[in-house]
């Protein structure tokens, strides 16, 4: 299984930095250059605990659909999604926040599972931790943005 681990420093109030991770529209913003859209479940707004939300975009030239879950949320400390349909084997998404002095420390770990066994694995090794690590980044590059103004 791949694994993600990113900390992003946040120079916002916790409780503005956990709504931004999971509001529905900016996600869709942060991921246009995929055309990643909400198209069932929650659809736009911010994602509660227990609420799925069925994104459609385009990966490596190939529309695909992942359905993820929200299994766990502490508001506003913390929450998890899951993939419910997709394709990834697996996909878990523990999202993390850390008030500290003066700004919000949001922490991102990423895993998941290729499908096909060694050859998934060699190719999450050569080409997808790089691409998801990326999307992750400008996601949160985008959160920490629109916090910070």
């Amino acid at each position: 299984m791949a694994k993600i681990h990113l900390q992003t420093i946040i120079n916002a109030n916790i409780h503005k930095v956990f709504d931004l991770a999971r509001d529905i529209d900016l996600h869709q913003k942060s991921t246009s250059k995929t055309n990643e859209r909400a198209i069932a479940g929650r659809i736009s707004g911010l994602i509660e605990e227990g609420e799925s939300v069925t994104w459609k975009a385009k990966h490596l030239g190939i529309y695909q659909t992942l359905t993820t879950k929200i299994v766990r949320m502490e508001k506003p400390y913390q929450f998890t999604d899951v993939m419910l349909k997709g394709t990834f084997k697996s996909m878990k998404h523990e999202h993390i926040f850390k008030q500290k002095e003066n700004y919000t420390m949001m922490i991102d770990i990423f895993e998941f599972e290729s499908p096909l066994g060694m050859i998934g694995r060699i190719f999450n090794r050569l080409f997808l931790e790089k691409y998801m690590k990326n999307l992750l980044m400008e996601r949160n590059r985008l959160i920490k943005a629109t916090a910070e103004n």
